[in-house]
């Protein structure tokens, strides 16, 4: 197939089966990592310049503000460029480096905001704010506002369809939850088709969209930080379970995909995955569960997947490579190209 624009290469993700004989399931990971941008997110980031096109409110060779953390910046520039459209991201010291250099080079313009802030503190409040301050000041400028933007979750409606029509029955699909775009989307979607459809959304343990107490945390673009509100866009009648997962399992997780599978996924994905596995292997779901590879690890490099970078954290957890061996079957190696790394096994002893 031969297309014409970057942004027809968003969607039609494959999706790569790990089956889990002991619980005669398989954990289906739709790699949307593969989308043009990197990431799930670019679905909806054009949907938003799409809808906001179409209904007047922004105007041809406008300005797209947005606060982000990335990933939705990432899908935001590419729509911008195809449209012709000015667009500048509103970020903090959160943000992975690396994203925010794909912004760049995509043309986006970076602001950064003020204050002070702990490493694990996410200023999204602040974002918010200056995007919103920046889209009043700037003629012709808009500012998304991805958190109660309706046209985020409209924007996996094809995500759905490409899953029920790939995979046919969907029994569970475990997402990450940040805005609650993308799991009020395709939660929503998925029960249209099976209302049957068991539907767990997973944040960062610190985060508070589902009433928990709020305290810093690594895990980067998923969660609602304390202080913030939860977005409208999330709805919570189409999930049927929310659950916390620690930036130790996450980051752990992610690094254990890539040297057990030789995948790169990045830690809010290894999250997801680990708190997958804990619920097939605990009962509660099973069959065809979906996940999605909501962005890659190759953004995550320095952090991540740095041994030293985590150590200097605390985020360190050797038992969680070893109960991921237990999940998937997998006996523990001892080859030193196929064992937990070395570093990482010295220092949890």
């Amino acid at each position: 197939m031969i297309l014409t624009k970057v942004t027809d290469l968003i969607g039609n993700t494959p999706i790569l089966s790990i089956p889990i004989p002991a619980r005669q399931s398989q954990l289906l990971l739709k790699i949307e990592k593969n989308n043009p941008g990197g990431s799930i997110k670019d679905r909806m980031a054009r949907n938003m310049i799409v809808a906001a096109l179409k209904s007047g409110r922004l105007a041809e060779g406008g300005v797209v503000v947005e606060s982000s953390s990335g990933n939705t910046g990432i899908g935001l520039a590419i729509a911008a460029v195809e449209f012709g459209l000015r667009f500048i991201a509103v970020v903090d010291h959160h943000a992975a480096p690396d994203k925010i250099a794909v912004m760049r080079a995509l043309g986006a313009e970076i602001r950064y905001v003020e204050g002070q802030y702990r490493e694990d503190e996410v200023a999204v409040v602040e974002r918010q704010r200056l995007a919103a301050q920046l889209a009043r000041t700037i003629p012709g400028a808009v500012f998304m506002n991805q958190s109660d933007n309706a046209a985020n979750a409209g924007g996996y409606s094809e995500f759905v369809r490409e899953v029920v029509s790939e995979v046919g029955g969907v029994d569970a699909y475990v997402g990450c939850v940040g805005t609650g775009g993308s799991m009020t989307g395709i939660a929503r979607g998925l029960k249209v088709h099976n209302p049957h459809t068991k539907t767990i959304a997973v944040e960062p343990d610190g985060s508070i969209v589902f009433g928990q107490p709020g305290h810093p945390y690594y895990q980067s673009g998923t969660g609602t930080p304390a202080g913030d509100t939860v977005g409208l866009v999330l709805d919570y009648s189409c999930i049927d379970m929310g659950v916390q997962v620690s930036d130790s399992q996450a980051f752990e997780t992610a690094r254990y995909m890539a040297r057990r599978r030789g995948m790169l996924v990045g830690g809010s994905t290894g999250g997801v995955i680990y708190k997958a596995l804990e619920f097939i292997h605990g009962g509660l779901i099973g069959g065809n569960v979906v996940v999605a590879i909501a962005d890659g690890g190759e953004k995550y490099l320095h952090t991540v997947f740095s041994e030293s970078w985590l150590k200097e954290r605390n985020l360190l957890d050797v038992q969680v490579w070893h109960q991921l061996d237990s999940w998937f079957g997998q006996e523990r190696l001892t080859d030193e190209s196929c064992a937990v790394p070395r570093l990482h096994a010295v220092e949890a002893a």
